[in-house]
């Protein structure tokens, strides 16, 4: 049996389409995220489905134990929980913000302070964040989004070089659009309707398989090389 893949956000969108890729991939897979019943729907195999907090590090340490008592210690953590809840600075609630913020930031910390100093330990591992192109640039409507996603690349960079030489490698992922469930999380009705007319330009957004293809390759290139930032959009998004 393959090592095991540790995915957070595995209910749906990206996160759900890695649990699939993985496990077909023949790794032995602990999911998490709130939807217990949406994980358990996929049937996977070796899978262990935990409904959990991410921003809750004692939730995601007992998920994390248990599928290491059966599994072995964690190889590849996958943090891919995330909310996008778009709105103009001036009228959003603060709710939201502070939302984004635990989910987006405090959720890619749970899991790398629980697995990282195993992996320094065994001088071996991968850690993969799945960001978004909006932490690398900035977009209308998106000024808290962005910033949970350019921490999300700083925090990645900085602890990818702090851990370099114990032969760990941290990496992060920078989709553009793609075609997830994420929008619907936005409760402005006139933001939502112009992000969607504004991706009808780029004819849809990208396929969740292709996410999913950019974080094999990643994973899957030898030990000593790390592929440190991936930014995939579709040809005709030009930001």
């Amino acid at each position: 049996m393959k090592k095991l893949v540790v995915i957070t956000g595995a209910s749906s969108g990206i996160g759900k389409e890695l649990a699939k890729t993985f496990s077909k991939e023949g790794h032995p897979v602990l999911l998490l995220a709130r939807r217990k019943h949406l994980m358990e729907e996929l049937n996977l195999e070796n899978c262990i489905c935990k409904s959990v907090d991410v921003t809750k590090k004692e939730e995601v340490e007992k998920a994390i134990l248990e599928a290491e008592e059966k599994y072995g210690k964690t190889d590849l953590l996958i943090n891919c929980a995330g909310i996008m809840l778009l709105g103009k600075p001036d009228t959003q609630d603060y709710e939201e913000w502070a939302s984004m913020v635990d989910t987006n930031v405090k959720g890619i910390l749970t899991g790398t302070n629980i697995v990282l100093p195993n992996m320094i330990k065994e001088n071996n591992g991968t850690i993969i964040n799945i960001s978004s192109i909006a932490g690398r640039k900035t977009f209308n409507n998106h000024s808290v989004y962005c910033g949970t996603k350019f921490a999300v690349h700083a925090i990645t960079e900085s602890m990818r070089k702090e851990v370099a030489g114990s032969n760990v490698r941290i990496i992060v992922i920078a989709p553009g659009v793609v075609e997830t469930p994420l929008l619907s999380h936005t409760t402005d009705e006139k933001i939502k309707e112009d992000y969607n007319q504004w991706k009808k330009t780029i004819e849809s957004g990208l396929d969740v398989s292709k996410i999913a293809d950019c974080v094999k390759f990643a994973y899957y290139m030898p030990q000593d090389v790390c592929v440190r930032e991936i930014v995939i959009a579709k040809t005709k998004q030009e930001d």
